[in-house]
């Protein structure tokens, strides 16, 4: 199976976790950060008081985890992914979508961290170490400085998904 193939089985697998954890709300809220969120998560231009469509929902959603996916494929190198299970890929892609690629002296994520290093997990994939790059979604569980048990569970599950193929 190719990698576009194998991304794309990834994002299928990927959604019903990505529904789940971050439910639909087609009015936007605030998140437990403080950032304007509709839908499953959607954060890009969202004021409060926008109201969507479970299509909107669906389009964003989408959108959302292939952009997760262009970001695995750009950071983690295509043997690594051609030799991960499609359920591996799915976890990380849903991972992705929660926290984003990260960007130096702003946030953490993904690929970069506030402090301008690469992030542990990403390290792991990159040298082709699936395993311990699973084992590093258990310590993404706070958001604004606090552990929130949401965060727990998901990240439990997402590694639960990660590992199966082990």
């Amino acid at each position: 199976m190719g990698i576009k193939s194998r991304i794309a089985l990834a994002i299928v697998a990927a959604t019903p976790v990505v529904a789940h954890y971050e439910g639909r709300n087609l009015l936007a809220y605030l998140d437990p950060v403080g950032i304007p969120t509709i839908c499953e998560g959607w954060t890009y231009g969202v004021r409060l008081g926008d109201v969507a469509t479970d299509a909107e929902c669906d389009q964003k959603t989408l959108l959302a985890l292939q952009a997760a996916a262009d970001v695995f494929e750009r950071w983690v190198p295509a043997k690594v992914i051609a030799g991960m299970d499609t359920k591996s890929i799915a976890a990380f892609l849903s991972f992705i979508y929660n926290v984003g690629p990260g960007k130096t002296g702003v946030k953490d994520g993904f690929v970069w961290l506030k402090n301008g290093r690469q992030s542990t997990m990403l390290l792991h994939l990159q040298g082709g170490r699936i395993q311990p790059a699973c084992a590093q979604l258990s310590y993404w569980v706070s958001a604004g400085g606090r552990k929130l048990r949401g965060l727990e569970r998901r990240r439990a599950a997402e590694r639960e998904l990660c590992e199966v193929a082990l």
